[in-house]
């Protein structure tokens, strides 16, 4: 299962804090998948065929800090563990247009990630894909950083890059190993 994690979509889809689901939107568009509403699951899903393996996709359409709780659900109704997700996330330490492949415990100040950990209650590491969206001049403002949009010049970085790693299949890779 791959998770793009994200705040609800109609007031925050072009945030810097929903580049998790920027991810998701390009990759099943790359793979012809359509994602559709899945209440029960408190999010979009969608599942299709990724390198002759069932990939299922998600992005919760409820808060990021309780995100936990819609990847929680599906992930039970799937049987699925923590350490068969990868997590998309947003990444504040990395410039935009960065990405980077981690599979370690923690969240690094990450609400959305802070959630999953407590939610499953697990310590145990787990995969996540990493996008790079900057860190704001005053520290102070990082709450408003992340919800705000992207200037144009970021939003190009980023979206090249989600292509990027999309083309070159490495987090698909991974999965299926």
């Amino acid at each position: 299962m791959i998770v793009g994690l994200s705040n609800p979509k109609k007031q925050y889809h072009n945030t810097r804090h929903n580049v998790g689901s920027w991810y998701i939107y390009s990759l099943a568009k790359y793979y012809s998948q359509n994602l559709k509403k899945e209440d029960k699951f408190f999010g979009f899903t969608s599942v299709g065929k990724i390198k002759s393996y069932y990939i299922r996709l998600l992005i919760p359409n409820i808060f990021m800090n309780i995100n936990g709780h819609s990847i929680f659900k599906m992930a039970s109704f799937y049987n699925l563990h923590l350490n068969e997700i990868l997590i998309v996330h947003d990444d504040l330490e990395l410039a935009p247009g960065t990405i980077k492949f981690k599979y370690s415990y923690g969240h690094n100040g990450h609400n959305g990630l802070r959630n999953i950990i407590n939610t499953f209650n697990k310590k145990i590491n787990f995969a996540r894909f990493r996008i790079g969206i900057g860190r704001p001049k005053d520290r102070k403002k990082v709450a408003e950083f992340v919800l705000s949009k992207p200037i144009r010049e970021e939003i190009i970085l980023i979206q090249q890059s989600i292509e990027n790693a999309i083309k070159q299949e490495f987090l698909i890779d991974y999965l299926i190993i």
